[in-house]
């Protein structure tokens, strides 16, 4: 199973959002510690709602920590990040990758980037920094979980979208 590794995060917003992605495509998270907030934090609890409960999450103490796990679990690292050497459309993820984002102030320490299988980025806009990281979260693991079929056993029951005075099925 593809799974999302968030590290060391410091806004409870984000990691709230992603965990709750996550949990809603049947994705594990693993967290890196240190995270700069304590997950009882109230950011944290409310933009992961309910969903909180409902994610596979996984801490780990530290980077070295995640590091041998995910080896010995024989487990691909890709590492999300604005300078990555190619293009995630352009990247074949794997059914047993770990995706990794960076914190939203620093990004990683370069020892996670070189341990790192692959780095790949989203083509942006030139002169633009980057996109939120549960953003990039949200696309990188969208596109890896097309590649591999990871939307073929979902619920294909579509949910409703407001438009207007409009709703549509997707």
């Amino acid at each position: 199973m593809l799974r999302l590794a968030l590290y060391q995060p410091d806004i409870p917003q984000n990691a709230g959002t992603m965990i709750r992605m996550a949990a809603c495509l049947g994705i594990a998270v693993d967290i890196v510690e240190p995270a700069a907030f304590d997950v009882s934090d109230r950011h944290f609890r409310r933009s992961g709602m309910d969903y909180l409960e409902r994610a596979a999450v996984t801490r780990h103490d530290s980077f070295a920590a995640f590091d041998a796990w995910r080896k010995a679990a024989n487990r691909r690292l890709i590492l999300v990040e604005t300078d990555g050497a190619l293009s995630h459309l352009d990247f074949a993820f794997a059914p047993d990758d770990i995706l990794m984002v960076g914190r939203e102030s620093a990004g990683v320490l370069p020892n996670v980037y070189d341990a790192a299988d692959a780095v790949v980025h989203i083509p942006m806009q030139a002169g633009l920094r980057s996109l939120n990281v549960a953003l990039a979260a949200a696309m990188v693991t969208g596109e890896a979980l097309r590649q591999i079929g990871g939307f073929a056993h979902r619920d294909n029951g579509g949910s409703a979208v407001e438009n207007g005075n409009d709703r549509i099925r997707s």
